[in-house]
This record gives structure tokens, C-alpha cells and sequence, in this order.
């Protein structure tokens, strides 16, 4: 008798664990085959970081453009958001819309990869519109301009041209004999070796209108030195063939 009532009793004990999941997890049905994925996981070592799974360039377009092994190495060198971005609307307009003859391509991608990462619509597209505007025909030297800012980088350059005297065809014409004027600063470059020219040169606009890379030329290590040795042997000749020749 005393054996039923111990059987009894055992038979109604409580069983807190099966009525608190909150507070105690339940036995997942996995077997716990998850959690130990998990926690190995934790313990190994994160694999290596692999960039290619985020942009397409390093797989496939170095190959389909022709760029070389160096080239590519450094592409990403100077511009490491190309690991992150899709560069095939950039390649697709430099070929379709500037247009580019493709095996010109590598050379214009490699002087400028920011091209690589500019948007279209917001900027190679409004840039090609101003260039083509002035006259510009773009090659592999000169599609550098698309990344530059029209109304901060580009127009102030026509603006200051147009500020010495010449008027838009002139300056047309002197943008398009020498692209390069589109990359000087104003502020540092260009209005200094202006001023030199028709101050202490006494210059005339008709010389830099025919030969604008004038502006090109060093001011202290070419244009000064030149000029003060035509001076001091009494050479007269035309003040920018004098810095040219």
C-alpha cells in the first residue's frame, strides 16, 4: 500500500522545465546541429575578403577592354570605389556616345579611372554636351575633361579667357588648338602667366591666340628664365616664340 502511494505520488510531480520555456529553451529539433555550425563558425578564422563578388570589374572587364595586368593594379590604386561600382554604363558611353575608337579605350580608362566610377546621366553626359559645345572633339588624351564640374572647373576657364579680350569664337578656337587650358587653375596658373605676359612682357593677345600653350609652359623655370635671357642679349623676337623655341 505505502509502494501505490509512492507510485501515486511520483506519477503527479510537477515538471517546471516543460511549463517555463521562457526562461529554459526548448530542445531544438535540429538536435542542436545549427548552434554547433554557428559556434564553429565563430571559432575558425573569417575567410579572406573577396571583392569580386561586389563588382564585376576585376573578373570580367579588364579582359573584355584590353586592359593590362599593371594597368588594372593601378586602376585600383587610384581609384578603390571601382571595387564597389558598375563600370560598364561609363565603358558603354565612352565607346557609344563620345564615341571612343575601342582600342583607344585602355589609354583613356588608364589616365583617368575616375571615369570608371562618374555617373552618366549627372556627369559624363552634361560634360560631353559643354565640351562638344566649344568645339572639342574628346580622344583618349582629353576624356579627362568629362569628370571635371562644369560650372566650378570648366566655365571659370572660359570665363577668364574671354575676361583678357578674346571673344567666344577666339577662345573656342584656343580651347580646342590646346584641351590642356580646361585643366590649368586660374587662380594659380593661368592669370599669373597673364599677367607676366602682357605686363613685363609686354605682349600682345594676338600671340597667345595663336599659341595658347603658352599657358602650359612653367612661369619661374621656363617663361621668366627665357624671357630675361632674350632681354639681356638684346634678341627681339615674338614673346611666345621666344618661351616656345
Amino acid at each position: 500500500k505505502l509502494k501505490m502511494q509512492a507510485c501515486r505520488f511520483q506519477l503527479h510531480y510537477p515538471q517546471p522545465v516543460l511549463k517555463h520555456p521562457a526562461t529554459t529553451p526548448p530542445i531544438p529539433k535540429d538536435g542542436g546541429l545549427l548552434f554547433r555550425q554557428k559556434l564553429l563558425s565563430q571559432l575558425k578564422p573569417f575567410p579572406p575578403f573577396n571583392p569580386t563578388f561586389l563588382s564585376p570589374f576585376p573578373r570580367t572587364l579588364p579582359l573584355s577592354v584590353g586592359l593590362s595586368r599593371p594597368s588594372i593594379g593601378r586602376i585600383l590604386d587610384m581609384c578603390p570605389l571601382l571595387l564597389t561600382s558598375d563600370p560598364l554604363p561609363p565603358v558603354n558611353f565612352l565607346l557609344h556616345e563620345v564615341p571612343l575608337p575601342f582600342p583607344h579605350l585602355p589609354l583613356s580608362l588608364t589616365r583617368c579611372p575616375r571615369l570608371l566610377v562618374s555617373s552618366v546621366p549627372t556627369q559624363l553626359r552634361p560634360t560631353l554636351r559643354f565640351l562638344t559645345s566649344v568645339g572639342l572633339v574628346l580622344n583618349s588624351h582629353t576624356t579627362l575633361l568629362l569628370v571635371s564640374d562644369v560650372e566650378n572647373t570648366l566655365k571659370p576657364k572660359i570665363n577668364f579667357l574671354q575676361s583678357l579680350g578674346f571673344d567666344e569664337p577666339e577662345v573656342n578656337r584656343m580651347v580646342v588648338r590646346s584641351p590642356g587650358l580646361l585643366t590649368l587653375s586660374v587662380e594659380n596658373n593661368m592669370s599669373p602667366k597673364a599677367e607676366f605676359f602682357l605686363e613685363e612682357m609686354e605682349g600682345d593677345l594676338e600671340e597667345l591666340k595663336r599659341f595658347p600653350q603658352y599657358f602650359s609652359f612653367s612661369l619661374e623655370k621656363k617663361i621668366k628664365p627665357r624671357h630675361r635671357a632674350l632681354v639681356e642679349y638684346g634678341v627681339q623676337i615674338a614673346v611666345v616664340k621666344g618661351v616656345k623655341d
